[in-house]
């Protein structure tokens, strides 16, 4: 379960209130549904999509829900899986294979936001293909661009260890500074920046070559701005295009294979084992309980080292619908945990 509890509890997500419980990639067991509920039954283990569109405005009528006038997700606007108990809409919830455990299925939100990116990116087929930062999400995204056809992808990021990472998943082309990749290999045809730093977004377009398209995947702070030359947008007849969220690619990550969310050799993206390299239980990730200020919430989850920068947990969370929307009662919660009403 990732939680991205860190741009929330700053503030850096405008949509996001506080409090909150944060925790917008999850999976776990369904303990209890409401009267018309037909696609899952209690007992089924599966995975969230946190989205929540409105289904009515121009965007959600168009196909383009992630754009909805309405937006929200489980964890970003309404509480999330940081949890004992979560409620979620049915239509959210997919049916996990038996063999995929929950660490892998928790990686679907991700890896599902990386399919809309190369979505958004166009044919990459035989194309060079630079990512700025080699976290989590730019891994995953390094590899299903490998896979869709592109040439050659390189990563470009500051920390060693990210790089050492990286070139375990076979990225032989590692560079600590733009001005290093693009020495080494010259401006390439697609650029993705993968961090959500203005700067750098700021400075990727430089790594650009003439005709190509330069990706703002990372999530920068709303008020940040990043400055271009328009002669330059114009004379190299650059694109510059944005990929928000999950549209349309949640429900067919989530019937992929498992070894595509566990072993590169078998599958597509890996993401078990070597991008999550810690599973911490629910009573031990947050042993001041889940109402907390932004300090003690950081501060519980100091614990979590992960080499990507997410937090993940093994706990099976339970999922159900909130008394005060008149479903069933819920479970007794864990002793020494409080809860919010209705969370």
């Amino acid at each position: 379960m990732g939680t991205g509890i860190a741009p929330k509890v700053d503030g850096e997500f405008p949509p996001t209130p506080y409090p909150i419980v944060p925790g917008h990639e999850a999976a776990g067991t369904v303990v209890a549904v409401g009267a018309q509920v037909a696609n899952v039954r209690v007992g089924d283990r599966v995975a969230i999509d946190p989205s929540l569109f409105c289904g009515s405005c121009k965007y959600c009528r168009a196909g383009r829900g992630n754009l909805c006038e309405h937006w929200g997700a489980t964890g970003d606007t309404v509480d999330g899986a940081l949890a004992e108990y979560v409620s979620v809409p049915a239509r959210n919830s997919y049916t996990l294979p038996d063999e995929m455990s929950f660490s892998s299925a928790a990686m679907v939100e991700p890896v599902s936001c990386a399919v809309h990116a190369v979505d958004r990116l166009g044919v990459v087929m035989g194309a060079s293909v630079l990512v700025v930062g080699a976290g989590t999400m730019g891994l995953v995204l390094g590899q299903l661009l490998g896979h869709a056809g592109a040439r050659k992808v390189s990563f470009v990021d500051t920390n060693p260890a990210k790089l050492k990472l990286a070139r375990s998943f076979g990225f032989e082309e590692c560079y600590a500074t733009l001005e290093e990749a693009v020495e080494a290999h010259g401006r390439y045809e697609r650029v993705v920046e993968a961090i959500g730093v203005a700067l750098v977004a700021e400075r990727a377009i430089d790594a650009v070559a003439r005709g190509g398209t330069l990706m703002i995947f990372g999530v920068a702070p709303s008020g940040a701005l990043a400055r271009y030359r328009p002669f330059a947008v114009y004379n190299d007849e650059i694109s510059i295009v944005g990929s928000m969220a999950v549209l349309s690619s949640y429900a067919p990550t989530t019937r992929a294979s498992p070894s595509v969310l566990v072993n590169t050799a078998e599958g597509t993206v890996c993401v078990a084992g070597d991008i999550v390299s810690s599973l911490e239980s629910f009573t031990d990730l947050v042993p001041c309980g889940i109402n907390t200020s932004a300090g003690d919430a950081l501060a519980a989850i100091e614990k979590i080292r992960l080499n990507a920068d997410r937090l993940f947990m093994s706990h099976d969370l339970a999922l159900t619908k909130c008394q005060r929307a008149g479903f069933p009662e819920v479970p007794k919660l864990a002793t020494g945990a409080p809860t919010r009403e209705g969370s």
